[in-house]
């Protein structure tokens, strides 16, 4: 970065803390149990009055309201909760849906995650693309739509695909494409800044879930082991000032119902302290992976949607994201009802555009649409497809 100083971060991991502060510091207040008897003991006069605020006061619900709504007593106002959920995307959205597409860089990873397929104990070949491989999937992209929202994923190496690497691939696909966001591993706030210098936009990351102890037991070694240092990643984020910071956590580790209600409090306290940045969300289930795990606990068609409908009713503004992890079908059908945003024509193996389309993919893709395919069927639900995202003009 050409002498030009790092601003002063609000959250330092090099200073009295290899981990940082953040949200970290504060998740422990609320008990895992607890958090999910919200939604277990929820009642139906709960659901009606939680509903009527969300129809009548301006005030923003709450996450233990929000936990009302994802409860079995809300079932039979599904079709009300859909409503109000369509309602309040279009007041905010518009008929738009945003597209996007992630890129895999590499699939070398350090960690390892007993649900992954990118675990490092997998014996499978690694791949980690050049930055003249990289051009050519940015090229071979630009060749299936007018794409410009560019999800750029790696598995997580420091020493092969540290910061100096992303920085050579962010200059690489910048000319390609107005929208550029990074999914890898956790980062210091100074290396999120450094980034945006080079054209960053967004930072995803999923906490893959908020259960301390079970955290553990899902993360065994690696870097990724290390629950404060992941959770605090959003807060370096924000001190970072990177404009859309992107989060979720994978349903199915453990009890989806929790983790949703952990998600919710995330949530509010990033907006509150990290104002200036958009948010999104994103409900990835788990899907069959290289390593073979299964998931601990399943969440259903139907508990997906009323978890969409919640949310949308829960946070207006927030970003709700669909991946091709969804079946075609059900992607078609939840994109009226409060999805802002979708992936089209996704590979999730490194080079799976144009150069390595048999490496080692991170999970099974369900919708195997072409974007063109994808993007008909959302002009036939009566909606336009965006591709570029126009808050970049304002940066």
């Amino acid at each position: 970065m050409k002498n030009e100083a790092i601003p002063k971060m609000k959250s330092d991991p090099d200073k009295n803390s290899v981990f940082g502060h953040g949200f970290a510091d504060v998740i422990d207040q609320w008990d895992w149990e607890e958090t999910v008897s919200l939604v277990e003991n929820a009642t139906d006069d709960d659901v009606r009055r939680v509903l009527t605020k969300a129809a009548t006061n301006k005030k923003p619900l709450t996450p233990e309201e929000f936990a009302v709504l994802l409860s079995e007593a809300a079932d039979p106002y599904m079709e009300q909760m859909a409503a109000m959920s369509r309602y309040f995307t279009k007041e905010r959205f518009g008929n738009t849906i945003s597209l996007y597409i992630p890129m895999y860089v590499s699939n070398a990873c350090t960690n390892k995650c007993v649900y992954c397929g990118f675990n490092h104990d997998n014996p499978f070949t690694r791949t980690t693309l050049t930055m003249a491989q990289v051009e050519e999937e940015c090229r071979a992209i630009k060749r299936l739509g007018d794409f410009e929202n560019l999800l750029i994923v790696s598995g997580e190496y420091p020493s092969l695909c540290g910061i100096d690497y992303m920085e050579k691939v962010l200059n690489v696909c910048r000319p390609y494409f107005h929208n550029l966001t990074i999914e890898v591993q956790p980062m210091r706030a100074a290396d999120y800044y450094r980034l945006t210098k080079s054209g960053l936009n967004g930072v995803v990351c999923f906490q893959e879930t908020y259960h301390r102890e079970a955290y553990k037991k899902y993360h065994p070694r690696g870097m990724k082991s290390h629950f404060d240092w992941r959770l605090n990643g959003f807060d370096r984020m924000g001190d970072a000032g990177v404009h859309k910071i992107g989060m979720g956590a994978l349903l199915g580790l453990e009890d989806w119902r929790g983790d949703a209600v952990m998600l919710a409090r995330h949530l509010r306290y990033l907006q509150k302290r990290y104002w200036r940045s958009r948010y999104s969300v994103n409900f990835p289930r788990m899907r069959p992976s290289e390593s073979g795990y299964q998931p601990k606990s399943i969440i259903t068609d139907r508990q997906l949607a009323r978890l969409t409908f919640a949310f949308r009713i829960f946070d207006h503004d927030v970003d709700i994201s669909y991946s091709t992890r969804e079946a075609p079908a059900y992607r078609d059908h939840i994109l009226s009802l409060g999805v802002t945003s979708m992936s089209a024509g996704s590979k999730t193996e490194p080079g799976g555009y144009a150069t390595s389309p048999e490496a080692l993919e991170q999970f099974e893709v369900s919708d195997e649409r072409t974007p063109h395919d994808v993007v008909e069927a959302i002009r036939k639900a009566g909606y336009d497809p965006v591709w570029k995202d126009w808050d970049a003009i304002f940066d």
